[in-house]
Order: structure tokens, then C-alpha cells, then sequence
């Protein structure tokens, strides 16, 4: 094929370029194939990006090589795709503010895609129309496993979870992270701060540690972690992000942070390697979203 192509999409008019280049090297995974995942899954995928500024990982030379996180929208953005400017505390590069990306259309997923951006990272929070920040609506858990526990672990805490969560009137969706552990999603009317929705998950993965200190761990100490699965309520802390239901992963091979139903939870046989880009499409195609939190 050509190195470089031109193609519209929604009426926006883009360049794509390399479309035979193997970004997954094991798999023979190509950017072209990329694309094309996003393309097909970006209907079920934009709700959960809209409003959101974006975190990408970006693999321009596939995962085996040097891959990098990116906060600020790179030179050459089109002026078409939305940015907002924020306060990033801690920056390494020093800067006060970056101008993030908010993805809100078909063909900014696309040229994201073209720039290897094969992961990407949502905050718990949106922004309003004049891109200011608001109140998280939703709470994330990470389940993360040390080994030599691993999913199924993470499924058993996750059920727990759901039944801690729902002592208090809250429900819960679940996906994979797309590599060893997991994650729950829990929607929130947006009243509350990210320091109080971080105060509460931090309280429900203590006393689960508490109640299950061979399993559960609720403290990030490495030592602590052989064998059991961290809650990490960290991940409702202003600034953190979480990879984005239907992100895909840099991995070995080409690998989803997939959404799924709780009786799939609770039987405990899907696994991270099996949940690949053609496999979540035909899920989606067959279910729809099974993560209806917005």
C-alpha cells in the first residue's frame, strides 16, 4: 500500500500514513488493523471518551518499542479537534497548564489512531462546555493482582466489592484492564468532590482488607502484595486516569479492556489474552455496551 493516504471522514479530511506497519510484532497486528478496531468500535467507545480530557500511550515504533505517555495535544493537532486548557499539578515537564485533547467525534479517534496512540486514559471527571472541570460521576476500583494470583482472584474480590457497593444503594459495572487485573465502575451524581469520592472508596477497600487479609490488600507497599489483590481507590484522585472501556492495550498481543456482563464475573473463565479486538467487536455486535455508565 502507499505510505501516505488521504481519506474524509464525517467531512473532516485526513492523512494516514503507514498502514501496513506491524505495531504488534508477535501478533503481525498492523496500524492499518488499529484503525480499523477503532473505526468499528468507536460508536460504543466515544460516550465514554466525550468530555473527558484524554491521556494517551503512544507506540509510533509498536509496543516492543519506546512508548510514551502524552497529556498535552502534540503540534499539528487540527484545529478541528477539541482542547481544553487545565492545571496539571507536578508536571514533569514543568508546565503550569496543558492543553488536552477531548475526543468527541468519529474522526478524531481516526487521526489518534494514525499517531499510534493505541492506549488511552480517561480521569474519573468531565469538563463543561467552557472546558472547566467538574465533580467526578463516576467512582473507579483497580483490582490489581500480585501474583501468583491473577484474574480469578480479581473476579472474587470484584463480586465482594459488588455486594459491599450495594449496601450502600450503589451499582457497579465491571471490565478487564485488558492485562493481569480489572476494574469497577460505579456511576455518581457528580455532588461530590474527588477527595470525598477517594475518602469513601479508600474506607470500602480497608474494610474489605480487613475482612479478608488473606486476599484483599488496600496499601500499595509492593511487600504487601504476593498472592493478593490491591484495591487501589487511588485511582479517584483528582489528577489519576484509567485506561478507557474499549482502550486497547500495549501488550505482547493486541488485547481490549473489555466490559463485561456479571454472570460472565461469577463463572470466571474469560481471560485478558482472549478478549482481542475481533472478539470485543463481536461482543459488542451480539450484547451492545456492557458498561451503560455515562
Amino acid at each position: 500500500m502507499p505510505d501516505r493516504i488521504h481519506v474524509e471522514v464525517d467531512g473532516r479530511r485526513l492523512d494516514i500514513s503507514n498502514l501496513d506497519k506491524v505495531l504488534y510484532p508477535r501478533a503481525g497486528f498492523t496500524k492499518g488493523e488499529v484503525l480499523d478496531y477503532y473505526t468499528r468500535i468507536a460508536p460504543t467507545l466515544l460516550p465514554h471518551l466525550r468530555d473527558r480530557p484524554l491521556t494517551r500511550t503512544r507506540y509510533p515504533n509498536g509496543v516492543e518499542g519506546d512508548g510514551f505517555f502524552e497529556k498535552n495535544a502534540p503540534a499539528g493537532t487540527p484545529e478541528w479537534v477539541r482542547t481544553v486548557r487545565l492545571p496539571v499539578p507536578g508536571s514533569s515537564k514543568g508546565r503550569e497548564q496543558i492543553d488536552f485533547i477531548v475526543v468527541e467525534e468519529l474522526a478524531t479517534v481516526v487521526w489518534l489512531a494514525n499517531l499510534a496512540a493505541l492506549e488511552l486514559h480517561t480521569p474519573q471527571w468531565r469538563v463543561d462546555a467552557e472546558g472547566r472541570p467538574l465533580d467526578p460521576d463516576q467512582l473507579v476500583v483497580d483490582l490489581d493482582p500480585g501474583p501468583p494470583a491473577g484474574l480469578p482472584e480479581c473476579f472474587e474480590v470484584a463480586l465482594m466489592l459488588r455486594e459491599r457497593l450495594a449496601t450502600d444503594g450503589l451499582e457497579c459495572a465491571a471490565k478487564t484492564s485488558g492485562k493481569k487485573g480489572m476494574q469497577l465502575v460505579v456511576p455518581l451524581p457528580g455532588d461530590e468532590t474527588a477527595d470525598e469520592v477517594s475518602a469513601y472508596a479508600k474506607a470500602v477497600a480497608e474494610e474489605l482488607a480487613r475482612a479478608r487479609p488473606r486476599l484483599v490488600v488496600a496499601k500499595m507497599a509492593k511487600q504487601l502484595r504476593p498472592g493478593k489483590v490491591f484495591i487501589d481507590w487511588s485511582q479517584n484522585n483528582a489528577f489519576k486516569t484509567t485506561v478507557a472501556p474499549y482502550s486497547l492495550r500495549a501488550g505482547p498481543t493486541p488485547t481490549v479492556s473489555a466490559p463485561l456482563a456479571w454472570d460472565e464475573v461469577e463463572a470466571g473463565e474469560l481471560t485478558a489474552a482472549g478478549l482481542t479486538p475481533s472478539v470485543v467487536l463481536d461482543r459488542v455486535s451480539a450484547r451492545g455496551d456492557l458498561l451503560l455508565v455515562r
